[in-house]
């Protein structure tokens, strides 16, 4: 017992007074997805709710990023306003959280009066103490739409890896940061136009200036606790240098410079989003009647931001400079960024409907949020990318919700009211193994707690299910259903330890699996026994003898076959519509003559033969019934079709071409192919009713 405590005490000596814990703000462009589910949120989820298991101080704050470019993309495509784009995913995007039990204490929007006003103030305190550089700069501007063009308005070459779509803020395919005006030959994402170079004025945030700064907090004093992955990317960012970077953009959507020459320009939105969070934090804390302060203003609050590897260099450069130079707010502690989750080898797409959408994955697996949180943080791409695939969310659900912790706890529940009529027995006389048991029980949760703040989600989650496997093993060991007959205490007191593991569980998987705590919960009848995490180390006793449970309930269900094809077949439907969009268009030959086409001779005719030619990997020797006669045609098909299944297929055929020799054989035609979507050849297909061998298609 002293151990336990002894460890959590060794915890609380470093433990600061409160925790702010931001989750990156999603753009209100789409739905979300189980990419950014699986990148952010939930581990950030798990993060809060442990923390509150702990008792601590903390406010958990996200909200919907309302401006920038994407949205008025979003706005332009679907013909309407970018207030109406944002209204509407803002409702989709809360009730997807919801719905997964993100556990915000606010969730606040980029568009409220509260949020404009504070970013305002705080470009304000800058400017005024000359914070910023202002310049007059060539900006890429499209003399079509007659509107310089913001980042996300410019596709052009990156200059650094080639990729030819590359946004003008960043490239998506190797992640590197650049200005619009730095793509190779770069094209209006409005018109289509080549932009030209247009004079404009803006406002800068000197980031060179801070670099000494950057280099002694990132590069010193977080070389050891900050994620490999988000440490590398800052130490590349500022070993190539870095640059000064606007802060205003010349748009109509965001919120308006506030200082005189700032009409028609807004806040640049990676300028604006983050202070989201602050903004945020204020209107929690005026509902909740607290003071926002402490939780960004004292040294004693522990600031950690969750984010994908897209963000990081605004959440640990960026932000924290604009913080370091209003002056006023602390810096963040950790910002854990994850790499990004592939579904099904390949990577997720909004634009290709490549994605698990929330909303939708709900309708074909109601009530399964558990399980999809749980596969999610079973693969989560804390150091690399990751892959979510449909059988892997199958056979964990399966072999490891179902069958271990699903089990454990039904055959507990069960034995407890077919034993005992579901009261808690009286134990006996402990044995080693149940001495031994209880003290894996109890350290625990000093276990899972170290590994969720090392922000090794994947390794705290996997220890909870041991906790399951340590109660199926002491079951499985001491067999309870065996002494029933021949030890009546023996078995009181197994069942009375197995309910203690189960009470635990309850408590530990909250931060994990929120909806399956809350059932077993009421299925233990724990009422107001809402045990802390340190509770299931130092309570000697967490389910009294004679405590009235209720009755078993599964809580899990197995995922059959047919609901996983199900899903396969949809992505496969997504891959083809995709691949039929995409298809390159062969450009049309030079133009000919009507008496060029009346030369040919094209019929209708049905192949009576095939055989693979002799010795040729792609040749099919097809005797072909054209009505005028029977006659031998090769055809370089034989990789697509086998013989045995074209006989009786009627093609399209040039009948008056001249014949020619293939590998010792006379062909005296050729049959009309295409290809499809997926690339496969198919015939030009005259197969219809009625019509017959001879035709002349004309």
């Amino acid at each position: 017992m002293v151990s336990y405590l002894y460890a959590f005490k060794n915890q609380e000596m470093s433990t600061p007074k409160r925790y702010t814990i931001t989750a990156a703000l999603p753009y209100t462009n789409g739905p979300i997805h189980i990419g950014h589910l699986a990148g952010v949120y939930v581990p950030a989820d798990i993060y809060a709710r442990y923390l509150r298991k702990r008792g601590k101080d903390v406010v958990f704050v996200c909200g919907s990023d309302e401006h920038g470019v994407p949205i008025t993309i979003k706005a332009k495509k679907e013909g309407i306003t970018p207030q109406d784009v944002v209204d509407k995913y803002d409702g989709i995007i809360r009730k997807s959280f919801q719905d997964f039990g993100i556990a915000f204490d606010n969730y606040s929007r980029t568009s409220s009066e509260i949020h404009h006003q504070t970013a305002s103030d705080f470009f304000q305190k800058l400017y005024d103490e000359d914070k910023f550089i202002e310049e007059v700069t060539q900006q890429l501007y499209d003399e079509e739409a007659q509107q310089f063009l913001a980042d996300r308005f410019v596709v052009g070459t990156c200059p650094k890896c080639g990729f030819e779509e590359s946004y003008g803020d960043q490239c998506e395919k190797c992640g590197t940061s650049h200005n619009a005006t730095d793509l190779i030959n770069p094209k209006s994402a409005i018109t289509g136009a080549t932009p030209i170079l247009k004079e404009t004025r803006h406002w800068f945030l000197p980031l060179d200036q801070y670099e000494p700064f950057l280099k002694e907090w990132i590069l010193k004093e977080h070389k050891k606790d900050w994620k490999s992955n988000v440490y590398g990317q800052c130490k590349s960012w500022i070993d190539d240098g870095l640059r000064a970077r606007a802060v205003t953009r010349d748009l109509d959507w965001g919120i308006p410079v506030p200082v005189e020459g700032g009409d028609g320009k807004v806040l640049y939105v990676w300028f604006d989003a983050p202070i989201g969070y602050i903004s945020a934090t204020k209107q929690w804390a005026e509902r909740e009647g607290k003071d926002w302060e402490p939780y960004w203003k004292d040294e004693d609050t522990k600031l950690v931001h969750f984010i994908g590897k897209d963000n990081i260099v605004f959440h640990c450069i960026i932000f924290p400079v604009m913080l370091k130079a209003h002056g006023d707010y602390v810096l963040p502690d950790n910002v854990p960024a994850n790499e990004f989750l592939n579904l099904e080898g390949n990577k997720l797409s909004t634009s290709k409907n490549w994605a698990v959408w929330l909303h939708e994955y709900l309708e074909d697996f109601p009530g399964k949020e558990d399980v999809l949180r749980y596969v999610l943080t079973a693969n989560a791409p804390e150091t690399k990318d990751n892959d979510f695939t449909w059988k892997d969310f199958q056979q964990r659900n399966n072999s490891e919700l179902v069958a271990i912790f699903g089990n454990f706890i039904n055959r507990v529940v069960v034995l407890t009211n077919k034993y005992y009529d579901g009261k808690v027995p009286s134990p006996s006389a402990l044995t080693d193994i149940d001495e031994q048991t209880l003290a894996e029980l109890k350290a625990y949760p000093a276990v899972i707690a170290s590994s969720i703040e090392k922000y090794r989600f994947r390794e705290a989650q996997a220890e909870l299910m041991n906790v399951a496997r340590l109660g199926n093993k002491y079951l499985a060991d001491e067999e309870p259903w065996k002494t029933l007959k021949t030890d009546k205490e023996r078995t009181e007191t197994v069942m009375y330890i197995a309910l203690q593991i189960a009470s635990a569980l309850a408590t530990l998987s909250e931060p994990f699996l929120p909806f399956t705590s809350e059932k077993l919960k009421k299925m233990l009848n724990l009422g107001e026994a809402n045990y802390s995490w340190e509770d299931i180390s130092t309570e000697k006793v967490l389910l009294e003898k004679n405590h009235q449970i209720g009755k078993a309930e599964l809580l899990f269900a197995k995922v059959e076959d047919e609901e996983i094809q199900k899903q396969l077949d949809k992505l496969e439907a997504t891959k083809k519509a995709n691949a039929t969009e995409t298809a390159e268009v062969i450009p049309q030959k030079e133009l000919i003559e009507f008496d060029d086409f009346t030369k040919l001779d094209l019929r209708v005719g049905t192949i009576v033969e095939a055989e693979k030619m002799p010795k040729a990997k792609k040749l099919l020797v097809l005797k072909v019934d054209t009505g005028i006669d029977k006659r031998t045609i090769v055809s370089g098909i034989a990789e697509h079709f086998k013989p045995e299944d074209i006989i009786g297929k009627k093609v399209s055929v040039v009948a008056n071409l001249k014949p020619i020799k293939l590998r010792g054989t006379l062909s005296e035609g050729m049959i009309l192919m295409t290809e499809n979507a997926d690339g496969k050849l198919v015939f030009v297909n005259p197969d219809e009713n009625g019509v017959t061998s001879g035709t002349v298609i004309s």
